[in-house]
């Protein structure tokens, strides 16, 4: 649609009028002989208007002209814009860091499918975790891998098949046959500290204990909940296992409990993709919708529609005066 920025100004239209009104005309007092029958005597004596000589004499174009110029200079100050159709654009209002154990023993085949059938725990895992990153349209996602040390796969990104195509190329055993959990919480928190979203959250998923971090998990839990960041911790090991292949899930629920998360366990893929699909409950979709109408200056229309006019009406008192000098000529000839 069209419209004015600053339609109040079109309310000066009356100004000139005003002014011709309220001030008075230009006057100015020179000693002369009045005579009156100067014309007479002009006319006997052949004299008049020379050639140069300046007649003021308004004709009826100039009236119409003057006020139409004004109002179209007026227009031009009021700024006519044409408004187009609204854009919009979806803000992610939530960062979202998965963080995944890709120690060695991830490969083991324990971990059945919605069929009952066995497969490597890493294999259920990108299955569930893949449909979780398809149901998050709207959030930034992050992507970790940890083992002996955490490795950041895919920074914050929406591009979400990026962070598709990263998750399946994951193999057990890359990131080393440990298991750094509380590193993998302090990776996370540095990749956090320049996201500024209000919603932060890690959801880290691990199937051991920790036994290769630098910085112990509570610690690192503690510096999460400082800066704001709610971890939700999902075990997916066996208990009652010892060492290494054992998971600590005192250790994981002490984590989720720090930070405001929750701690889950998953034995097979169908519980896991349960649970994620209770995280996508918890966290629910959370975005900003930005709204606004670009628009368009339309002022050099009646601007140059006003000079058009002085110029035509000039070029056409210049036309008429060389007609008029012409025919003067011709006559005296």
């Amino acid at each position: 649609m069209y419209t004015l920025d600053h339609p109040w100004l079109l309310l000066l239209f009356p100004l000139p009028l005003l002014f011709w009104w309220l001030l008075p005309p230009y006057s100015e007092q020179t000693p002369a002989v009045r005579i009156p029958f100067f014309d007479d005597i002009a006319k006997a004596a052949g004299i008049g208007p020379t050639e140069g000589a300046v007649v003021p004499r308004a004709n009826l174009l100039q009236k119409i002209i003057r006020p139409l110029c004004w109002l179209l200079l007026l227009l031009a100050v009021a700024r006519p814009q044409y408004v187009e159709p609204p854009i919009e654009k979806t803000e992610p209002q939530r960062d979202l860091m998965l963080a995944l154990d890709l120690s060695q023993s991830m490969d083991t085949r324990d971990f059945r499918d919605p069929q009952g059938n066995l497969e490597a725990r890493v294999d259920g895992v990108k299955a569930v975790v893949a449909d979780f990153i398809d149901r998050r349209p709207h959030d930034r996602l992050g992507l970790i891998a940890f083992g002996d040390a955490p490795y950041p796969l895919v920074p914050f990104t929406m591009d979400h098949g990026t962070v598709r195509s990263m998750l399946a190329g994951t193999l057990p055993g890359m990131a080393g046959p440990s298991t750094a959990v509380g590193d993998a919480i302090g990776l996370s928190i540095k990749l956090f500290q320049k996201s500024n979203a209000p919603d932060k959250v890690l959801i880290i998923l691990t199937d051991g204990n920790d036994t290769a971090s630098k910085m112990p998990p509570d610690k690192a839990a503690e510096i999460a909940n400082d800066n704001h960041i709610r971890i939700h911790a999902i075990g997916i090991g066996d208990p009652n296992a010892q060492g290494e292949q054992k998971l600590d899930t005192a250790m994981l629920e002490k984590i989720a409990t720090a930070t405001g998360g929750r701690f889950f366990l998953g034995q097979d893929q169908k519980g896991l993709a349960d649970i994620y699909a209770l995280l996508d409950e918890i966290t629910p979709a959370n975005q900003k919708t930005l709204s606004w109408r670009p628009r368009i200056d339309l002022f050099y229309y009646p601007l140059g529609a006003a000079v058009l006019l002085v110029l035509g009406y000039h070029a056409l008192m210049w036309f008429q005066s060389i007609s008029s000098r012409r025919r003067n000529s011709e006559a005296e000839a």
